[in-house]
């Protein structure tokens, strides 16, 4: 995603599907940074360092630049062609520091706590945090810890019995592209609450999203068309045509 040094020559590296070549380390895609050798992990957490800020309180973190461009070219552009820190800091105002503290134990653990163990009080919380973080990493590119925050995210709304709102859907659709996952999920999400008649919530509910993104709105009505097993409802056109007439609430036309 954007201009990196050539790798120092005593390094040796190797290009293939799962990975793209930064510098003197593979960018990892689907490994796990606690299968890394010790010698590997060693110079990962050697050299300069980053000042990451987040959220508009600006929480602040300082962070090995290997190890982040190791995880994600994001990063990577984020160094000049020397390998420093273009400006020594990265600014992300519009995250959540606390989707991106459980970043920072996934960048140097390689996991992220279990919601299952968790108390029920602190599930959704949790859950919630793991949506957020999951539009972060849509943003900065780590494929690999996404899967982990849905699959955190559904098993924390399982748990908790609580589903996300319109409130909090509205940003997954403003900061996802279509072919985003968590929108599947969350139009999914919306459409059984809309469907199921022990819920209060109705397509009104949802009038914040529909307006917001006629995405959403595709979406539900695509979920809920799969959800009813595509069953027909009775033709409009050949019920008695009184319902679609105007007049008082009781009222019925005398007339065919």
């Amino acid at each position: 995603m954007g201009n990196y040094s050539p790798p120092n020559r005593l390094h040796s590296y190797y290009y293939d599907f799962a990975y793209n070549p930064k510098g003197p380390f593979r960018l990892m895609a689907n490994g796990n940074i606690g299968d890394v050798n010790a010698k590997t992990f060693a110079a990962l957490l050697s050299g300069p360092l980053m000042e990451v800020f987040v959220g508009a309180d600006r929480r602040h973190w300082t962070l090995h630049h290997n190890l982040l461009c190791y995880h994600s070219d994001f990063f990577e552009d984020h160094c000049a062609k020397d390998g420093k820190s273009k400006s020594g800091k990265l600014e992300l105002p519009d995250d959540d520091p606390r989707a991106f503290e459980l970043l920072v134990k996934w960048l140097y653990q390689g996991k992220l706590d279990d919601v299952a163990d968790m108390p029920l009080e602190k599930k959704w919380e949790y859950a919630d945090t793991c949506q957020r973080l999951y539009v972060l990493c849509d943003r900065i590119n780590l494929p690999q810890l996404k899967n982990h925050a849905i699959d955190q995210f559904r098993k924390g709304c399982f748990g908790s019995g609580l589903v996300p709102g319109p409130e909090e859907m509205k940003p997954v659709y403003e900061h996802t592209p279509p072919s985003s996952p968590f929108r599947k999920l969350i139009s999914r999400i919306a459409a059984r609450q809309i469907m199921d008649p022990e819920s209060d919530n109705t397509a009104e509910t949802y009038k914040l999203c529909f307006e917001s993104s006629p995405d959403f709105a595709i979406d539900v009505v695509n979920a809920i068309r799969e959800g009813s097993g595509c069953k027909l409802f009775d033709d409009p056109t050949e019920e008695v045509g009184c319902i679609y007439h105007e007049h008082e609430n009781g009222q019925r036309c005398d007339h065919k």
